[in-house]
């Protein structure tokens, strides 16, 4: 099978998430100082693994968050930074800019609830999903060309095979109830295919979790609860997930969460 280790990091704090104002798609804004300040711890924790690819939303404070997080890291401070339009926070339409108590009123006059209820010129749930699942297929796909890659150099060993220790040291086993599939010093020869860090948005990942877990079954840890499978994220909290494809299996893939927006590194 083909092994690929996802972990996924909520963009940094900027000064609307604090005011609590919108943000969505078309207010671009920085990151504060103080998510200048969580994106360098994220960096710090996440510093000893190895990573063989990096996606990031578009959007600015992603791309700020993703960057200090590669500054921190020992081993791929060089590695490129792919940005996808695709990893973009849900757009919120005429709500965007505007507080988030107004996106409530909103919601209330129309008769719905948030966070189902769509402003005008805003995303549906089932549009953010939509992206979800075609950046998530994408990500499945590369592996498998990874793998076909590799099987077609004669002798050649995996991406990560295990040689070099400080590449399987994953921070999150210390607080979660998974194991990972093999860590520094164990004598395990499990093949990574792919260790990709993807960075997006707080409403945008919590649709995609979603994503995973009702329409690809995907493993939780024992100890979560219904309130933590369904809050967003606290800023540049880190979720991470084992997924493995069996003969390429694109179609069927086999997902375990290790944990669920982890911020002991906050």
């Amino acid at each position: 099978f083909l092994l690929l280790l996802f972990t996924i990091s909520f963009s940094g704090e900027t000064r609307y998430n604090k005011d609590k104002i919108l943000q969505g798609q078309g207010v671009d804004e920085p990151l504060s100082a103080t998510g200048f300040r969580q994106a360098d711890a994220a960096g710090l924790f996440l510093s000893n693994v190895k990573f063989t690819h990096v996606f990031s939303s578009d959007l600015l404070r992603a791309k700020q968050t993703a960057a200090a997080i590669l500054g921190k890291n020992r081993f791929c401070k060089d590695l490129e930074i792919k940005y996808d339009a695709r990893l973009r926070e849900r757009k919120y339409g005429v709500a965007e800019g505007r507080p988030l108590a107004d996106l409530k009123a909103m919601a209330k006059d129309a008769g719905e609830q948030c966070p189902s209820f769509t402003p005008s010129g805003g995303e549906t749930l089932d549009e953010v999903r939509e992206r979800a699942r075609d950046f998530f297929e994408s990500l499945c796909q590369l592996a498998v060309e990874l793998e076909q890659k590799e099987h077609g150099k004669p002798g050649a060993p995996g991406r990560s095979s295990g040689t070099s220790g400080e590449q399987f040291v994953f921070p999150w086993t210390n607080h979660c109830s998974e194991a990972e599939p093999s860590s520094a010093g164990s004598g395990s020869s499990t093949v990574l295919d792919a260790n990709i860090l993807v960075v997006s948005h707080g409403a945008y990942m919590r649709n995609w979790i979603g994503y995973m877990v009702s329409d690809l079954n995907c493993t939780l840890p024992a100890n979560l609860t219904k309130s933590q499978l369904s809050s967003v994220s606290p800023n540049t909290g880190v979720s991470h997930f084992i997924i493995k494809l069996e003969n390429g299996n694109l179609l069927k893939p086999n997902i375990t969460c290790v944990c669920l927006n982890q911020d002991s590194h906050l």
